[in-house]
């Protein structure tokens, strides 16, 4: 029995039927098709691997702590792992469609908290994997893991029949109310033991406490709202997505002609997108900024195979109001910079970190409370979110099929109906770009926006 951190059971309590807390990806492959039996297969030969596939969630009851991970005694793979296949003509156009109806159903509490989709008929002899896992379960770093475990590094690796599973016992309701109350009894000594940690090691636990004073002072100067804009406002509960592709040499490139990141580049081109979507609308960008969400992991070393939460964020300001492509780049370069120097991340997993001592019950109310002014009062302070995930740069094949494709998904919550997804892989890079499906028809604009930015950019480095 595993409980959840407060972060990671932050995931679960927001969610409310209109905020759909998964994260996923969509992977291509070289066709054809294997049987449905083999990847069945491919995928019950790791499950010993990951433990967390074959959990669920149990709420202690009256909230006294911490949601728990126990296993699964009614667990079957068939459930999770789907099949279905795209309508004729199989291309671009129906996989994006079949992600998002996909992306726009939550997963079933009662069960393990994912779901894999076999999807067929794809155009060009390829077929596709859906995979979608709950946010409690993991971050975009975690939540690439969780995935790519799965997959071989060779075409041809042999799989072994699996060996019975067999679940813990489940704990009982009484169990799991006793557990809670005597770790209620302990936090006192918890937040004493922390304080001592601190005072044996003073000048760690100073310089600790002036990164998060810094980075909340920069929080602080990021609270006034936003100007308004099309990209801002109330969401439902369904989804479209689409994603945008380039090469990773030719981001290397522009960094090295202009300086700065490869994350750098990826954010202006983000940010090229955005420009190009709010004037094909209609909407001036003069003097206009759009403030982005940018996760940041705080996984450690020793945390590679942790699969949970950890993760802290800074909030961006994009300068859409820049014509220039080299000058917004140099901007966002600039912005980046300072944001590192900022200890933002620092003060994010500081406070993340105080909710360890805090009664689960106290915890709950906050969150759900915080969702419900949201629900009624639209925030303006952060506009879309941006995430950036690298991932392998080698191939990676299921039952015998090379990956061609790795195409995330970023869930979005009120006051964000836009948020992009990046993830590399092989020498490529994918921007999956998630939207509101009743207020963001024109998603595409955004994706071509992207590539747009990109090719400009090269063009300038020649």
């Amino acid at each position: 029995m595993e409980r959840l951190s407060p972060l990671d059971a932050l995931f679960l309590f927001i969610e409310d039927g209109t905020t759909h807390m998964h994260i996923a990806s969509c992977a291509t492959f070289e066709g054809p098709a294997p049987e449905y039996q083999r990847v069945l297969a491919a995928i019950d030969d790791k499950l010993a691997l990951v433990p967390r596939y074959r959990q669920v969630v149990r709420f202690v009851p009256l909230q006294l702590g911490p949601p728990v991970w126990v296993d699964d005694p009614h667990f079957r793979l068939e459930y999770h792992v789907r099949h279905t296949a795209l309508p004729p003509p199989g291309g671009d156009a129906e996989l994006r469609d079949l992600m998002g109806r996909l992306m726009s159903q939550e997963l079933d509490r009662h069960r393990p908290l994912w779901e894999a989709w076999m999807v067929e008929a794809l155009a060009n002899d390829r077929w596709a994997l859906i995979m979608k896992i709950h946010h409690c379960m993991a971050d975009g770093v975690s939540g690439n893991d969780l995935f790519t475990v799965i997959l071989d590094r060779e075409r041809e690796t042999p799989t072994t029949p699996a060996g019975e599973w067999r679940p813990a016992p489940e704990p009982s309701s009484m169990h799991l109310t006793a557990d809670a109350v005597w770790r209620l009894t302990l936090l006192p000594g918890k937040a004493l033991g922390a304080l001592r940690h601190a005072t044996g090691a003073p000048r760690a636990a100073l310089s600790r406490l002036r990164d998060v004073t810094e980075g909340m002072v920069s929080y602080a100067r990021r609270v006034p709202p936003t100007e308004s804009s099309s990209l801002v406002g109330s969401i439902g509960p369904h989804r479209r997505w689409t994603w945008a592709s380039a090469a990773l040499d030719d981001v290397k490139t522009i960094r090295r002609t202009f300086g700065g990141t490869v994350n750098d580049v990826i954010v202006a081109a983000v940010t090229g997108g955005l420009r190009e979507l709010l004037l094909s609308r209609g909407e001036p960008t003069d003097g206009l900024v759009l403030r982005t969400l940018v996760p940041v992991s705080v996984r450690r070393e020793g945390e590679r195979d942790a699969y949970n939460n950890r993760v802290s964020a800074m909030f961006a300001d994009l300068p859409v109001a820049i014509d220039d492509a080299v000058e917004r780049l140099a901007t966002v370069r600039e912005q980046m910079a300072m944001l590192k120097a900022s200890h933002q991340a620092a003060a994010g997993e500081g406070v993340t970190a105080l909710g360890g001592f805090a009664p689960s019950a106290a915890l709950v109310l906050a969150e759900r409370t915080a969702m419900r002014i949201l629900r009624r009062v639209p925030q303006h302070t952060v506009n879309t979110v941006t995430t950036n995930v690298p991932g392998p740069q080698f191939p990676l094949y299921l039952a015998g099929r090379e990956m061609l494709e790795y195409l995330p998904f970023v869930p979005i919550t009120y006051g964000m109906r836009i948020g992009v997804a990046i993830v590399s892989y092989n020498g490529k890079l994918a921007f999956g770009v998630t939207g509101d499906y009743d207020t963001v028809p024109d998603i595409d604009v955004l994706a071509s926006g992207i590539n747009d930015t990109i090719a400009e950019l090269m063009k300038l480095t020649k």
